[in-house]
């Protein structure tokens, strides 16, 4: 089973939908601790802002599980601000504590960009991941959002997007897997990736 993570923000049925379109079975949408302790893979979506996502996680009981789960090796994939929750900290509504599960910072995108980013932009590959196999380097992927992830280690990124300067479209770290932009409103090749998150958590229990 994988839980897709309702904290009471964002369209959490597209995720869904987008999973299940892709091939991926056994997906709920939850924000019960007990399931998301039973899951087999976790997703994190998210729509809205730091601050408020941040405080919906603990109020729910579901912020020490996320963490607990992620250390435990569950295959996790963060959309969006369910990447930019992966800091240390946040700056969006206020100076705010991330899940510190990769550290680094939420910030805003820098000055000169039109915020914010909407619209399909290319993604680089600065190294491999199971999360884009068999998808081609350049492929444009759909974008919103005004803030982004800054890692303290470019080790952890996968994925890379010009827009007014280059930042970190997508990471992995071990189980942990993140992307900034929105695979399930970008078409055929958002699905092969939510494929391959799907393989990925399959692999794990095979």
């Amino acid at each position: 089973m994988i839980a897709v993570i309702d904290y009471r923000m964002g369209n959490l049925r597209s995720v869904q939908k987008g999973l299940e379109h892709a091939g991926v079975p056994g997906v709920v949408v939850t924000g019960d601790p007990t399931e998301i302790r039973h899951a087999d893979g976790i997703v994190l979506p998210g729509v809205g802002g730091f601050y408020g996502a941040a405080a919906n996680l603990k109020e729910d009981g579901t912020w020490g599980v996320l963490k607990e789960r992620i250390g435990e090796g569950v295959p996790f994939l963060g959309i969006c601000l369910g990447l930019q929750l992966l800091a240390d900290i946040g700056h969006e509504g206020g100076e705010c504590e991330g899940l510190g599960l990769v550290p680094g910072a939420c910030e805003r995108l820098p000055a000169g960009a039109k915020i914010p980013h909407v619209g399909w932009n290319t993604v680089e590959f600065p190294r491999e991941s199971p999360l884009f196999s068999g998808i081609e380097e350049s492929t444009a992927f759909y974008f919103v959002h005004s803030y982004h992830f800054v890692p303290a280690d470019m080790d952890v990124a996968i994925g890379v997007t010009g827009y007014g300067a280059r930042f970190v479209s997508a990471i992995q770290a071990g189980n942990l897997f993140a992307v900034q932009f929105h695979p399930e409103k970008s078409s055929k090749t958002g699905l092969a990736l939510l494929a391959n998150f799907g393989r990925i958590v399959e692999g794990r229990h095979s």
